[in-house]
This record gives C-alpha cells, sequence and structure tokens, in this order.
C-alpha cells in the first residue's frame, strides 16, 4: 500500500480484490465515455475485469475509501504491460493517473521487468504526449478490430525501459 498526498487528500494504492470487478467495471466506463465518438458501448463489464483479475489483476487508488483510479496490470516474462488506466472523471487533473503510472512502473520493477509496454487508440490525441512526458516512446501500430467501432481505428504501440 502506498500514500501520496495529491490536492490536500492522501492517495491510497492498494492491489484489487475480485470484490472490486463491479466498482473497476463502473469507473473505467466512467473514464471511458470520452470514446464514446469512435465506440458504441461499454468499454468494459464486471465479468470481463474478472477475466483480467483472474490471468493478471489490477491496482486501485482510493481516496478516503472512494475507489478514484484503478489501472490494469499484467507481467509478460521481462516485461510488464498495463491498460485501462482510468481516472474518475471528478477526480482527473489532479496527478492521479500520473501517480498510478509511476506506482505501475514501482510494481513491474519489483517484479524484474526491464520495460513497460501500453497501447493507445490513434484517435485519442490527447494520450500521446501525456505518455511522452512520462519517458514512453512510440514503438509501432497494430490493428484495432472490434465490433463496437463506429470508425476505423489501430492503436499505438508506446514502450518505456525502467
Amino acid at each position: 500500500m502506498t500514500r501520496m498526498p495529491a490536492a490536500a487528500h492522501d492517495i491510497r494504492v492498494r492491489k484489487a480484490e475480485v470484490t472490486d470487478a463491479g466498482a473497476i467495471a463502473a469507473l473505467v466506463n466512467q473514464a471511458f465515455l470520452v470514446e464514446r465518438f469512435f465506440v458504441d458501448g461499454d468499454r468494459t463489464d464486471p465479468d470481463e475485469v474478472r477475466e483480467l483479475m483472474a490471468r493478471s489483476g489490477f491496482l486501485c487508488a482510493e481516496i478516503e475509501g472512494e475507489l478514484v483510479g484503478c489501472v490494469f496490470v499484467e507481467v509478460r516474462g521481462a516485461r510488464g504491460y498495463f491498460g485501462m488506466l482510468s481516472v474518475s472523471p471528478q477526480r482527473q487533473k489532479l496527478g492521479i493517473g500520473r501517480f498510478l503510472v509511476d506506482q505501475t512502473e514501482a510494481f513491474f520493477r519489483a517484479a524484474g521487468c526491464a520495460a513497460v509496454d501500453i497501447k493507445i487508440v490513434h484517435l485519442r490525441r490527447d494520450l500521446p504526449p501525456f505518455y511522452r512526458a512520462l519517458g514512453y516512446r512510440e514503438t509501432g501500430t497494430e490493428p484495432f478490430d472490434d465490433d463496437s467501432l463506429t470508425q476505423a481505428a489501430h492503436f499505438v504501440l508506446m514502450s518505456k525501459p525502467l
């Protein structure tokens, strides 16, 4: 468990438990509403969150017991992967997302990873500058084939050495 003051609050980061699946799904769906211009429907649901937990896990950020952020984390050999970085829309712009990325990188370092990989949708023009500022660099692209897409999209792959 890690604590950090942010905007006069105390952020507590912990590993998610299966009982958090519904709250995580709700938070991810709120945070990903900004993608409705190219995706029809919710980003995830509690069943998918539980499946991801069985495969790997999530880190949760809380302020005074309220879930304000989360991120999916997966160790893939010498590399870490994270996705679904989500911050409550009411708590964005307070540094919670950046703090969660820092905690995610620390998690991967502790697991012996040498680098971290992410993939972002090219239509989210706000994301590359955010991740570049954190030291991530583009490494390629990957198709994004999903029935929920309302327009053509692809992933931009990014990586950072630890």
